[in-house]
């Protein structure tokens, strides 16, 4: 009989390969993911990795393992979430958290919805920052976040898209781009882009500071901010600029900001996210209203 802890190392492993990420994510030391990890691999009669100084790898038998324990850890999983969704659903309010304007209006909209129509408990919505988003749903403050999009995170579960807004480029009211009246991507080299503070680059917002134009020009990346509303200030005061999605011409103009609409590049796309390991039928439903309310917003 397997222990927890011996396949959330090795389900964690397959998914860093690097022993150090495995044990900062349980919470562990290296010695112990190896030690747990000689013990299975003790049990199975072979190895489950190929390790040199430099890489980590599944063997075939790793491979078979791994999809056979991903999908019964995945169950396990929702299986408990479910359970204390039962127990605690009527009497705890649902915490849904958002960045952004026009998502707190989807939000907003969705929680009454929810009140309307018989939901099973009251939904409390918050403005997140920028800046502390994703921890605010890994740290469970909040059980849901309205957030744009690419999010890539194996941790978290991506619920389907809510709007998609034009991308649109802030620059001061004084900058050499503010008379056009549209940007390309290449526009951007040479720019300084805004970055966001502590929003996990990799996983979150990389789209929003590239590095590159799609010709391989290199973007300059410029001070790290941890509001909208800060960054909106450093660029009305020609510091840099930022891509931003078209509800700020509803939302924040501003005199000293002037927004330019990308005439090469794809929409912003919205969604409502949760853990992974949280995973309930009663944030899948609200995810789908709230996609329901979404889709009425942008047409209206």
């Amino acid at each position: 009989m397997l222990e927890r802890l011996e396949w959330e190392v090795f389900l964690t492993l397959a998914e860093e390969l690097h022993f150090g990420r495995t044990a900062e994510r349980l919470h562990v030391t290296t010695g112990r993911v190896s030690q747990l990890l000689k013990k299975l691999e003790g049990r199975v009669g072979a190895p489950l990795f190929t390790r040199t100084s430099r890489t980590v790898e599944l063997t075939e038998i790793g491979i078979q393992l791994h999809e056979d324990l991903h999908l019964a850890h995945e169950q396990v999983e929702r299986g408990m979430a479910r359970a204390v969704d039962a127990a605690s659903g009527a009497l705890n309010s649902l915490r849904v958290g958002y960045v952004g304007a026009l998502a707190g209006q989807v939000m907003h909209g969705a929680a009454r919805k929810c009140a309307e129509g018989g939901f099973g408990s009251p939904v409390r919505t918050e403005e997140v920052q920028v800046a502390e988003s994703l921890a605010s749903l890994r740290e469970e403050r909040v059980d849901l976040l309205a957030i744009c999009l690419p999010l890539r995170a194996p941790d978290i579960l991506v619920g389907p898209v809510l709007f998609a807004e034009p991308r649109m480029l802030a620059v001061s009211a004084g900058h050499r781009l503010a008379e056009r009246t549209s940007v390309s991507m290449e526009d951007l080299a040479g720019l300084t882009l805004l970055r966001p503070a502590g929003a996990g680059q990799d996983e979150w917002l990389s789209d929003r500071a590239p590095r590159h134009t799609p010709a391989g020009a290199a973007v300059v990346g410029g001070p790290r901010v941890s509001t909208f509303q800060e960054a909106l200030q450093q660029t009305g005061a020609g510091v840099g600029a930022v891509v931003v999605g078209a509800q700020v011409e509803r939302f924040y103009s501003r005199p000293d900001v002037v927004y330019l609409p990308f005439r090469d590049a794809p929409p912003i796309e919205w969604a409502v996210a949760w853990l992974r390991t949280r995973d309930t039928p009663r944030k899948r439903e609200f995810a789908r209203i709230a996609r329901d309310v979404g889709q009425r917003a942008v047409r209206g």
